[in-house]
């Protein structure tokens, strides 16, 4: 087992990285360097709720603290952004916080941009009526901090949207969002606010991120630099995952340092491919966690990669432990698939997707075509057969 440093300090596309037990307590020091007076924490409610959370992050920001803005929300909605900023507005913050899962990062980043972008709310949805909107080109407004508490992977990013309209107030039928970039200037990844977080909202963010390493290695893109980091990372997560979130017994004060730090890891020269649109697809019809999709069709994808190309199968072997040495090609593919099924069986997370209530089977050709359109599929490995025939038989396999 490599060891992991119990403290560092990294920068990734002009982001502060700080990464250790207690690095919490460096929040305030952290605005301070960067000239902060009033810091807005943004989180949902159940963050919000949660004292052995926010005691950490109040004595962390100490006076900086201006406020907490506990109203985000998994659907990521616009109307949140400009409530924010009214909050923002009235507390006379500087900076935002954004404390939590990738809901609460992506809606204080796009916060941040829209706050300079001259749009309002009315004029995003008279934009929307048209079947699009621009996105928002502006300098982010506000510096933004993130501290994530889930495995999402969503706080390396500069991403995210916002819900405008939903697919059923659509003109399109699809939903209709806006989004800009705003890359965090500090993100402090504290394993013992992890720690805070229920396992099951652990388990449900661990195949999002988990997934971002897996397809990384076989993107059409992969160079050895993006490989370094995301086998890495796979291999810090698949151990370390089913311990944290998961059933299997191990030293969880460890495993969580590992995991923390293998979701760091699969952020960097991250390039999200087809699995991710396989959540998208379902993303665009349902409210579903991204996570749970996530897990169900990860081993299904990769058996469909693994068919058609070489889709990185050693690299990832040699993520998972696995020793491939003298065994063929398809040898390597199968350990590599079972390999992503056992961390995937080792969470409290659905296996099939007839076994998410919102899901239909009626739908499945119909996400098989957004799945096939999704701009992430053309960092797909070259000469699959994408058509969205062989997709839906995927889904099919998963349901």
């Amino acid at each position: 087992m490599l060891p992991i440093a119990d403290r560092f300090e990294a920068e990734y596309e002009g982001c502060e990285v700080l990464y250790g037990r207690g690095r919490v307590a460096d929040l305030g020091s952290s605005l301070a360097d960067r000239g902060v007076d009033d810091a807005l924490v943004v989180c949902g409610s159940n963050v919000g709720a949660n004292d052995d959370l926010m005691d950490p992050i109040r004595e962390g920001l100490g006076d900086r603290h201006a406020g907490t803005f506990d109203g985000t929300t998994p659907e990521k909605r616009a109307e949140t952004v400009f409530d924010l900023l009214e909050a923002a507005s009235a507390t006379g913050a500087d900076a935002l916080v954004a404390v939590g899962g990738g809901s609460s990062l992506d809606v204080a980043r796009q916060a941040s941009v829209l706050a300079a972008d001259g749009r309002d709310l009315a004029a995003l949805e008279a934009e929307a009526r048209s079947g699009s909107i621009a996105p928002a080109t502006a300098e982010p407004a506000l510096p933004v901090v993130v501290v994530p508490t889930t495995f999402a992977g969503a706080d390396l990013s500069a991403g995210g949207s916002l819900e405008v309209y939903s697919a059923a107030e659509s003109p399109t039928d699809h939903p209709i969002s806006v989004r800009g970039s705003a890359m965090p200037v500090v993100d402090l990844l504290d394993p013992d606010l992890f720690e805070t977080t229920p396992r099951p909202v652990l388990a449900g963010s661990a195949m999002n991120g988990f997934d971002k390493g897996v397809e990384t290695t076989y993107a059409r893109d992969a160079s050895p630099v993006s490989d370094a980091t995301a086998i890495h990372g796979v291999r810090l997560l698949s151990g370390a995952l089913p311990v944290v979130a998961g059933d299997r017994a191990g030293d969880e004060a460890a495993a969580m340092d590992r995991a923390v730090a293998g979701a760091l890891l699969v952020q960097i020269d991250r390039k999200i491919n087809v699995i991710h649109a396989f959540g998208h697809g379902f993303a665009r019809r349902y409210d579903v966690q991204q996570g749970a999709i996530h897990a169900v069709v990860a081993p299904h994808v990769l058996a469909y990669l693994f068919e058609e190309a070489d889709a990185g199968r050693r690299a990832l072997a040699a993520g998972f432990g696995i020793d491939a040495e003298g065994r063929d090609d398809d040898a390597v593919a199968e350990a590599v698939v079972d390999a992503v099924a056992a961390v995937r069986d080792a969470l409290p997370v659905p296996d099939r997707l007839r076994d998410l209530d919102a899901v239909r089977e009626d739908d499945l050709p119909a996400i098989a075509a957004f799945v096939a359109e999704d701009p992430p599929m053309e960092r797909a490995p070259a000469g699959i057969d994408a058509s969205p025939e062989r997709i839906e038989g995927v889904l099919r396999g998963a349901w």
